[in-house]
């Protein structure tokens, strides 16, 4: 038994450096009177809207990625190094939402635009939005539309 503790602070410190699960809030789509309940990794500074879900292999059934920008105006989103196929939902400043790239193609570079000023945009698994039936005009509820919260930068 003593001669193994003599790794047990490189295994702490290993443990200790592991990165930490992404931290996830409540988002709500409100579609046809019924709420939609995600929870959502936020991406509001310039690094992590430009990675984004890159490299990532599945994302488990409820959760998603909200994306956060200081201000509303047209937007493209690619899946460069996108493993996963999405449904891209384009959100005005007032929580609307205003267009969906749906069942988007994984490494794809095209870019899939917003036909809008959007001012976030949320990726769900792809096909996702037809299931709950997520349609242009519905509604998402999150801190961001309501005015809380730090903005983006």
């Amino acid at each position: 038994m003593i001669k193994h503790a003599k790794w047990l602070p490189l295994f702490l410190l290993l443990a200790a450096c592991q990165p930490k699960p992404p931290e996830r809030e409540a988002l709500q789509v409100l579609s046809a009177g019924t709420s939609h309940a995600f929870q959502v990794e936020i991406a509001d500074d310039e690094q992590e809207r430009e990675t984004g879900l890159m490299n990532r292999d599945n994302l488990p059934t409820g959760q998603g990625m909200l994306f956060l920008f200081p201000d509303a105006r047209e937007r493209a989103f690619w899946m460069k190094n996108t493993h996963i196929p999405l449904d891209i939902i384009y959100i005005s400043k007032s929580g609307e939402v205003i267009s969906i790239q749906k069942n988007t193609m994984p490494m794809n570079e095209t870019p899939l635009h917003s036909f809008g000023p959007a001012a976030a945009v949320l990726e769900i698994n792809g096909g996702k939005a037809d299931v709950l039936g997520i349609k242009p005009g519905d509604r998402i509820t999150h801190r961001f539309f309501e005015g809380k919260g730090p903005m983006p930068q």
